[in-house]
């Protein structure tokens, strides 16, 4: 039973959030279950059933919860994990913030690529060549691999079995969207050479050898990247 709240109106919803949230932990709750109705919910938490709809309401915005309308009240697919943490879509100036991401990449990847090194399975490994090969075929058609190219840098984050790191892959993964924004004016085969290296590197647990695999590769985006100003400053003056 969770402890009634401290009756303060600009606090309650915000409180009685938090305790919901605790409900989702305490009860090992987890993507897509379904919380208790509103009535329940209020007489649990000893609240009115308009705070609830208040924090229900708090708890979607922040993608902890998602309401299904004729349903009820669901754990959202990634709790609490927004697609834009940092705000990153009202930086105007998109190619210094591609830059600047860029220079977040270099510090964090090399080791989260090393820490993979020392902990991959041979399960993930191969997924992790699966999809590498399937970018590769789709680089080899002239396609848009960003999606893919996110998966396979999620994929060697999740290997380090860091708790935190899935909360840092979202920026990282900013990163790579951003840099693929012109996917189509540099050659790719380069990129998919040096991921095959990555994972290669991983694949033999070579920490040493998967950092710099990983430099070698962000090293070869950032020239690129470079490269591209002159069309990240015409898009900027389209929009």
């Amino acid at each position: 039973m969770f402890e009634t709240v401290m009756e303060n109106p600009k606090l309650l919803a915000e409180q009685v959030a938090d305790q919901i949230v605790e409900l989702i932990i305490s009860n090992n709750l987890v993507s897509g279950q379904k919380l208790p109705n509103e009535f329940e919910l209020a007489g649990s938490l000893k609240v009115g059933r308009g705070t609830v709809r208040e924090a229900v309401k708090l708890l979607v915005s922040r993608n902890v919860l998602e309401i299904r309308r004729g349903k009820g009240t669901f754990v959202s697919q990634e709790p609490g994990v927004i697609k834009d943490p940092l705000g990153l879509a009202f930086f105007s100036d998109k190619y210094k913030l591609a830059l600047d991401l860029m220079e977040i990449r270099y510090i964090l990847e090399p080791q989260i690529a090393a820490k993979a090194a020392e902990k991959a399975e041979e399960a993930e490994i191969s997924e992790m060549r699966r999809i590498s090969a399937e970018i590769e075929q789709v680089a080899q058609s002239g396609g848009n691999y960003t999606n893919l190219d996110v998966e396979l840098h999620t994929r060697i984050a999740q290997c380090t079995r860091n708790l935190v790191m899935p909360s840092l892959i979202p920026t990282i993964n900013s990163g790579i969207v951003l840099f693929n924004f012109f996917p189509y004016q540099v050659e790719r085969m380069e990129a998919v050479r040096l991921h095959h290296e990555i994972i290669d590197a991983i694949a033999a647990h070579d920490p040493k050898w998967a950092s710099d695999a990983m430099i070698r590769h962000l090293s070869y985006n950032k020239r690129n990247l470079m490269g591209l100003k002159d069309q990240f400053d015409n898009a900027d003056k389209e929009n």
